[in-house]
């Protein structure tokens, strides 16, 4: 069995004070290194990496440490309103849902929404009609709203502003970026990337990130790389960060690690952008870039050790 498969996924990036708030080194790379195993099984059985990252997420969003799933941050109704994409290398195919509520696993509607509809897109009541004519598993408010995020909630409403995850209210932004996401190469030599998240918290106006917008928080494309980024969405958008990144290598023939830095290099030199990115590229080469001072996240290259990585 050909061992060249590679997996990469995050949990979110911002300073790494906040990172540790929410849960210890211990905790994360558990949960991390516990899905990288997951995930390996997969790929070395030959699943397509589609399913893979489709997987991954699914089980970081069942995780309450991350903002994605269950453990979303609350919205200015104090509601807990979700977005996720997936998409494909081998033929560009992709699936997005935005401000959707109460479905267990977002990465799961958006990957039916690359395979049952004619759309990349679908948004609020009407993703929520197609959610229910395919069956998707819904459940109950109390299932996604933690103790901890209803506290985040609690005080940015007070201070009368929008924060992102775990920033602190009283200070200037140390933030923490609350998305999740995976990348990986197959056995066939398909990439496939994923994103989901619960967006920032008190968020108002129907607020839509990075994170459902292909090309800006996720892209695939077997001929370059898969990307899947966290961050401050607006700035991931406006600089369309995850197709940059696949630019670098069409154009400049870099590996993932120097397309994941130079990204970052363009992200901060436009916007002052802080995040980070996960990148595999066409030859299974795993690359991770971030502006912030700490991002969670893990890899297996080409079949090898699991790696964890905090910082």
């Amino acid at each position: 069995m050909s061992s060249n498969y590679s997996l990469m996924i995050h949990g979110g990036a911002g300073a790494l004070q906040h990172i540790q708030a929410e849960g210890s080194e211990e905790d994360f790379a558990q949960s991390i290194n516990g899905i990288l195993e997951q995930g390996r099984q997969k790929l070395q059985q030959g699943e397509p990496a589609l399913n893979v990252v489709e997987h991954c997420v699914s089980l970081l969003e069942d995780d309450p440490l991350y903002n994605a799933g269950r453990g979303s941050v609350l919205n200015e109704y104090g509601e807990v309103e979700m977005d996720a994409a997936i998409m494909n290398g081998q033929d560009l195919a992709a699936g997005a849902i935005t401000g959707i509520k109460n479905i267990k696993n977002p990465i799961s509607l958006a990957r039916l929404v690359l395979k049952k509809s004619e759309h990349v897109m679908l948004v609020g009541h009407g993703a929520m009609e197609f959610a229910e004519l395919w069956g998707v598993e819904c459940l109950p408010d109390d299932y996604f709203v933690i103790e901890a995020r209803v506290k985040q909630f609690q005080e940015a409403k007070k201070a009368g502003k929008m924060v992102l995850d775990h920033e602190d209210i009283e200070q200037e932004p140390q933030r923490k970026f609350g998305t999740v996401g995976a990348t990986a190469f197959d056995l066939e030599g398909n990439l496939a990337a994923a994103t989901s998240t619960g967006g920032i918290v008190n968020k108002r106006w129907g607020r839509v990130g990075d994170s459902p917008i292909i090309g800006a928080g996720v892209f695939a494309d077997n001929e370059t790389c898969a990307v899947s980024a966290t961050g401050y969405g607006e700035q991931f958008m406006r600089t369309v960060l995850a197709k940059t990144i696949s630019d670098h290598i069409l154009f400049q023939s870099l590996t993932a690690a120097q397309a994941a830095e130079a990204g970052m290099a363009y992200l901060v030199s436009k916007v002052k952008g802080l995040g980070g990115v996960i990148v595999i590229d066409a030859e299974g080469r795993c690359g991770a870039g971030h502006s912030t001072s700490g991002m969670i996240y893990g890899w297996i290259e080409h079949g090898g050790e699991s790696h964890f990585q905090l910082t």
